[in-house]
């Protein structure tokens, strides 16, 4: 289910080593998506803890449940989040239900989605216009490929999910977008 995909090449910031060679500066994000607790469990923060261990930034794309959750991941790394369909009122008033993300050069769209699961990236794609890739969330179901010249990441569910083992994600964000899931 890993998968790499280029986006597309760009210049990206360098710095230099130990023995004056250039080095590209990449970034990791822990994605996540329809969490779907009433609080973090113990067994939810040592799966956060050790996934996201080595990620600057933690994405959730919707689907909290409650309010403790985003609490929780902020006191963890930098949170960038949307909210979902299923959200109480406190998160849909602390986060949007889509935005755009600019990291490096690239334009990142993350949205929750709704509807069925049959076209979603269809009816998310037309939400967003010149992004490079779409996070999104809502179908509990794990995607990471390129389609019609835009990447689409949807991290699945580490708790709850209706027909596939529960997931997350990472994105790495250097010279390209790579996206991975990994099976819990």
């Amino acid at each position: 289910m890993v998968g790499v995909f280029l986006l597309r090449e760009l210049v990206v910031p360098k710095r230099r080593d130990s023995k004056n060679r250039e080095v590209s500066l990449i970034m990791k994000i822990g994605v996540l998506s329809d969490t779907h607790l009433s609080e973090p469990s113990s067994e939810f923060k040592k799966m956060i803890e050790f996934h996201f261990r080595d990620v600057e930034k933690i994405f959730h794309v919707g689907d909290f449940v409650d309010w403790s959750i985003p609490e929780y991941l902020s006191g963890i790394r930098e949170l960038i989040a949307v909210c979902g369909n299923m959200d109480p009122f406190k998160i849909r008033g602390a986060f949007p239900q889509k935005r755009v993300i600019e990291l490096g050069r690239f334009r990142i769209g993350l949205i929750h989605g709704g509807g069925p699961p049959f076209g979603i990236e269809s009816r998310i794609r037309d939400e967003f216009d010149e992004v490079d890739a779409i996070v999104y969330g809502h179908t509990h179901t794990p995607a990471n490929h390129k389609g019609k010249g835009i990447f689409f990441f949807n991290p699945g569910s580490p708790t709850r999910s209706f027909w596939h083992s529960a997931t997350l994600g990472i994105l790495t964000i250097g010279e390209k977008i790579e996206g991975e899931i990994i099976k819990i």
